[in-house]
């Protein structure tokens, strides 16, 4: 299934192929270069089509565990202090999005967005450690309803230049929802409690809906 976020861009850039291959079938070229020229727009095509892909992933809705928000690798598990809204020490999770990763973002708990606020930014490459507070970004918090509160953040990355949220606050969204996208490269983070049980490590490849970051005690 292909992402809403790319219907638009897709069928562009299929119509400007069509125009360009169209535009060369006329002109008196060789046929080898005019096949070569017909092949590197199909693979083009391909790999936009490929990178709005939406794989659905339905989960059973689990209290006790945080699901991954997006496909990606580990790239920090740290103990940090959330300055913006939590206020509190927290366990960081990153998880770097490549251009070839799904790049759908995923609800990791079921609740109510009780914050969510748009950060204009630089775009510093997605594993730059200031990538979390500098970058564009998105910040939105979820409450669940046992009263615990989660941050996650979409970082907008060296090549990401487009960062869409669906959360508005006072919203009701379930594990595992479509939340957000992020156009071609990007990372996000989500703030844990200190007492959460990790389950991935540095460099684990992971996906939404699928890889259990956490469990909770």
């Amino acid at each position: 299934m292909i992402h809403k976020e790319g219907k638009t861009i897709i069928i562009n850039i299929l119509i400007n192929l069509l125009i360009i291959n169209g535009i060369f079938y006329f002109i008196p070229i060789n046929e080898y270069v005019f096949a070569a020229i017909n092949f590197i727009s199909v693979v083009f095509f391909g790999l936009i089509l490929y990178f709005f892909r939406n794989p659905k992933r339905k989960v059973d809705e689990n209290d006790n565990v945080i699901y991954a928000p997006a496909d990606g690798k580990v790239v920090v598990i740290e103990q940090t202090q959330e300055g913006e809204y939590l206020k509190d020490k927290r366990i960081q999770i990153s998880i770097f999005m490549s251009p070839l990763n799904v790049h759908v973002n995923r609800a990791p708990v079921s609740g109510e967005i009780k914050y969510y606020k748009y950060h204009p930014g630089n775009y510093k490459v997605a594993w730059h450690p200031k990538s979390s507070t500098e970058n564009e970004r998105t910040s939105m918090v979820i409450a669940t309803p046992d009263g615990k509160e989660y941050m996650m953040r979409q970082i907008a990355g060296a090549v990401a230049r487009r960062i869409v949220c669906y959360a508005c606050e006072g919203n009701q969204i379930h594990q595992g929802d479509d939340i957000g996208f992020i156009k071609f490269g990007s990372r996000v983070d989500i703030y844990l409690p200190l007492d959460a049980k990790v389950n991935v490590e540095i460099g684990q490849k992971v996906k939404g809906n699928r890889t259990v970051l956490a469990q909770l005690h």
